[in-house]
């Protein structure tokens, strides 16, 4: 068996990403590998393999050590990401933002979840060679699509009529998720229901957090904050919702819209180059607000417009598999089992 020792604090903080894809990746490997891999968290024992999942100072630490075996980075963010998320003093900001890519570079492989971080990372210094790209997914066992009458009830239990359109999205309530745009639709569409999932992850640290403090305090009527929601009631808001709605100005690989995709529900997304790159042709693209707020009021209209996305959204789900990626995470690692024995 290969060990590998995952080095992760992400599923301490709730309303994370980055949390839910190291959960995902964790119930895969445990599911479907438990003869082939030998999956520890955070043990500081001889492995043949260590993927960070979060770079925290400890683990900095730790791959000084020859009892790591070959060091595996898993990239779910750059300093320039960070922008419009945390606030931080100029000059502490900018030692974490070396320390980041310092991190980084202690690895012997590199991970992405987006392929346009390849460059970036790159001009950060890293070697190319040493960067591959593998995608999220969600299990379709957490997010799967309900029944016209679970959908019903869970109306029901939040309040909403059923012939109300349902305009849902979700993250952390930050800038740059673009929440000023999804709370300007639903002030300038009093007849539609928006629901954000989310909350303040990072606390008072986060970016702008007086002015959305202001803005979850003061919603109009149609507008609903649940604060962080368990990723096992997500599903459904999900399910319930019309359409799902991300305005992000930047992104990684968000698990959100796949969590979506996985509970067929029609997407729309700020049309940005890093979706492109991925999940191109499965979601609605808009450039901005105004684009947004067309297509919200054209299907608001015609519902019918929105088969055609849940049908795209079932497809996205089929790529962005178990099935499929179960497949590529079982080579890499192996792979990276062989090379870290030929280095010995």
């Amino acid at each position: 068996m290969i060990k590998i020792t995952m080095f992760s604090s992400a599923d301490k903080v709730a309303g994370q990403g980055v949390g839910s894809a190291y959960i995902e990746l964790i119930n895969l490997l445990k599911e479907r590998f438990s003869k082939d891999f030998d999956i520890k968290i955070n043990n500081y024992g001889k492995s043949d393999l260590s993927h960070y999942h979060t770079i925290d100072p400890k683990f900095y630490l730790s791959t000084f050590s020859k009892k790591r075996g070959r060091k595996i980075g898993y990239v779910h963010f750059l300093p320039e990401t960070l922008e419009g998320s945390i606030k931080l003093p100029k000059l502490f900001r900018n030692i974490f933002y070396k320390y980041v890519i310092s991190f980084y570079k202690r690895m012997d492989q590199i991970v992405v979840v987006n392929p346009t971080f390849i460059d970036k990372l790159v001009a950060h210094g890293l070697v190319r060679e040493k960067i591959k790209y593998i995608p999220n997914f969600v299990s379709t066992k957490n997010f799967y699509e309900k029944t016209a009458e679970e959908k019903s009830a869970f109306r029901k239990k939040i309040g909403i009529d059923e012939d109300k359109l349902i305009v849902f999205g979700d993250g952390q309530v930050q800038e740059r998720k673009g929440i000023d745009d999804f709370y300007k639709l639903a002030q300038d569409n009093p007849d539609i229901e928006f629901i954000w999932a989310g909350g303040f992850s990072f606390g008072k640290i986060t970016d702008g957090y007086d002015h959305y403090k202001n803005l979850i305090e003061n919603a109009p009527k149609n507008m609903k904050f649940t604060g962080i929601v368990d990723r096992n009631d997500l599903v459904n808001y999900y399910n319930v919702c019309d359409l799902f709605l991300l305005p992000s100005y930047d992104e990684l690989f968000p698990m959100s819209v796949l969590e979506a995709f996985s509970c067929g529900a029609p997407v729309l997304l700020r049309d940005l180059e890093l979706y492109r790159a991925i999940i191109d042709g499965y979601y609605q693209p808009a450039k901005d607000r105004s684009e947004m707020n067309d297509f919200i009021r054209k299907v608001a209209k015609d519902h019918s417009i929105l088969d055609n996305f849940k049908k795209k959204s079932r497809l996205a789900t089929d790529y962005y598999s178990e099935d499929h990626l179960s497949k590529i995470w079982y080579e890499f690692y192996t792979n990276q089992y062989k090379i870290a024995k030929q280095d010995k």
